[in-house]
Formats: structure tokens, sequence, C-alpha cells
């Protein structure tokens, strides 16, 4: 096998910058907003405020602490605020179009079922961010992303956004797949605006989903 087919067969999400995103893909990719300066804040359950306040210091240690620490109580939460609606994905396979590159393990899908033992459509990409390093996140997430689209259309759902998050527990930002063009939200938050982190989640699915998923609406 020719050295290029070894490397493509091998890339996988962790893989990709952003720059090899948009030239393999054919994304546009801006910086700018995509949701609305007054999206409404979401209150975090007093487990979770218990839950950060314990465990905040051990977040410190190592990248896997504020992965288990930090970013999935986060989710967690999310999944009680919105009645279980959702499920949380963590470490699984996501294998959409290896030969292009698209495939391996994805952190954190959020998806539209109950739990069941393979994602559904829609997805909602979550990558942890290697390094404290967001942007550097960016080229696995938006590949995610890519492979997320693909699968909600092999799964009936077109024309709705992809969205996705790059986090290091501490510090979140939003990415928007929308067509072919990729939105990075310059505007990042932080742990301790927790209420406005919950809320985009709760925009992103409560409004991105409602069409496809109108079962979602009004399940704060």
């Amino acid at each position: 096998m020719p050295d290029s087919e070894k490397q493509k067969s091998s890339l996988t999400y962790s893989g990709f910058s952003l720059d090899m995103v948009r030239r393999k893909f054919g994304i546009r990719i801006s910086m700018q907003p995509f949701f609305s300066n007054d999206i409404e804040d979401v209150s975090p359950t007093d487990l979770l405020k218990a839950i950060l306040e314990r465990t905040m210091t051990l977040a410190l240690i190592s990248e896997k602490a504020r992965s288990e620490f930090i970013i999935a109580p986060v989710l967690i939460a999310l999944r009680d605020i919105l009645n279980q609606s959702v499920s949380i994905y963590s470490g699984v396979r996501f294998d959409v179009s290896p030969d292009e590159g698209l495939q391996g393990i994805c952190d954190f899908i959020i998806s539209r079922s109950p739990p069941l033992p393979t994602v559904q459509a829609p997805a909602i990409i979550l990558v942890e961010a290697k390094k404290n390093d967001t942007e550097g996140g960016f080229g696995q997430c938006a590949s995610e992303m890519v492979a997320a689209r693909r699968f909600n259309q092999e799964e009936g759902i077109e024309g709705h956004p992809v969205y996705g998050c790059v986090t290091t527990g501490e510090l979140w930002q939003f990415l928007c797949l929308d067509k072919d063009s990729l939105s990075i939200d310059p505007d990042k938050k932080y742990i301790k605006e927790l209420p406005k982190i919950l809320g985009i989640f709760f925009q992103m699915i409560n409004g991105g989903w409602r069409e496809a998923l109108p079962y979602i609406s009004n399940s704060r």
C-alpha cells in the first residue's frame, strides 16, 4: 500500500487541524457568534453546585480529572434539566467515513435519545481540549461535527445545524456547522458562568433540535 494510502486510512478525528477540515471538506470558517446575546441562563442543580464545590481543586490535577470532575458532572446535570430526554456518550467510537478519516473515539457526544447502545441522531459534539488549549481542539471538534452532519443526514435529519464545544473544563468555547459554514464563537465562557454555559447547551438542544424532535420542546 502506498504511504499516502497508509496515512489516509490511519487518520482519525484527533489528527485533523482546522485547516485540514477546511481544505478536505470545503468548509468556510469564521469567528462570529451564532446565538443572540439574550440566551436565557439556566440555573445549575443543587447537586451540580455541590459536586463542583467539592471537586474543583481535584480537577486541576490532570486532563482526565477535569473530564471526570467538571465536564461529566455538567453534562449529567444538563441531562437532568432536560428530564433525561438526551443521552451522554463518553469515549464512544464514531466511525462515519473511515476512508476520509472520519473515524475514532469521541470524548463526548450528546445524543437525542434515552440511553441506547448506539448513538442516535442528531448529535452534539464535545471535545476535551488537550494541554488546556481550546484552539488546538478546533480541528478535532470540526471533523467530528462534519461526521455528525453526515450521520444525521443518513438518519434522515437534514438542514439542521450541528453544534460543538471545545472545553478545558474551566473554559468552554462553542461552534456551529450550518451547511458548509463553520462559526466559532469568539466569546469564551468560563465555569464561573455556569448558568450561561447550561443556557447555551439548552438552546442548542431545545432550539436547534425542536423541528426535528418536537418531544424535546418545553422539557425544562
